[in-house]
């Protein structure tokens, strides 16, 4: 016979409702709380209440978690999370603090045939889409949500096209701090264009570092 375990009481749910929030910037999706015990009935009697705010359909904002610097960079991620997008480019290195961004744009990557087929109403986002699925190298934790490694980022931001400035400084930080090694950097650009490795290349050298 199997055991489901006692149900969850309300305090209990709250709290894991508030820890699952507290990590993403104090927001969270309808299926995230279904996860946890709330019914779609209970969430409308929260939001009633002013113990939840509704941003939009299926998406939600716990009231008392402290604002974070970077919520606008979490909702954005969550909103698109289940489409298995990441924060990346310029979003990504303001996460890791190796450039200021200096696009006005958050930046997420998915999967091409997960990208959403209607025009998005955030016009503040930017996507990009890749054929080949990101490696479990290339992708990490920070902030609560998944975003590019190091590497993957600065690859990504040279390929874009970036002002060479941005890769110079990103590199000379990610290398000072001991985000990524000469050789992480070297082996994700290994398949890229020759003028993307030689900028890389370039910054590496420039770090002082022997590639």
């Amino acid at each position: 016979m199997v055991s489901f375990g006692p149900t969850p009481s309300r305090t209990d749910k709250l709290q894991r409702l508030f820890e699952l929030a507290a990590g993403q910037a104090g927001y969270f999706t309808a299926a995230q709380a279904r996860d946890l015990g709330y019914s779609a009935r209970s969430l409308v009697h929260h939001v009633a209440a002013g113990h939840v705010e509704r941003i939009s359909r299926g998406f939600y904002r716990l009231e008392g978690v402290p604002a974070g610097s970077h919520e606008d960079i979490v909702a954005a991620w969550l909103k698109l999370a289940p489409r298995h997008a990441v924060v990346s480019h310029e979003s990504a290195l303001a996460l890791y603090d190796l450039a200021p961004s200096r696009s006005h744009e958050i930046h997420l990557t998915l999967p091409r045939e997960f990208r959403p087929r209607t025009p998005r109403s955030a016009s503040t986002v930017a996507l990009h889409t890749t054929t080949l699925p990101l490696g479990r190298d290339e992708v990490t934790n920070r902030f609560g949500v998944q975003i590019t490694s190091p590497a993957r980022t600065i690859a990504d931001i040279a390929e874009i096209g970036a002002d060479p400035s941005v890769v110079l400084e990103a590199t000379a930080r990610a290398l000072a701090t001991g985000l990524l090694s000469a050789d992480e950097l070297q082996a994700a650009v290994k398949r890229a264009s020759a003028r993307v490795r030689q900028l890389v290349a370039r910054a590496i050298k420039e770090a002082g570092v022997r590639a």
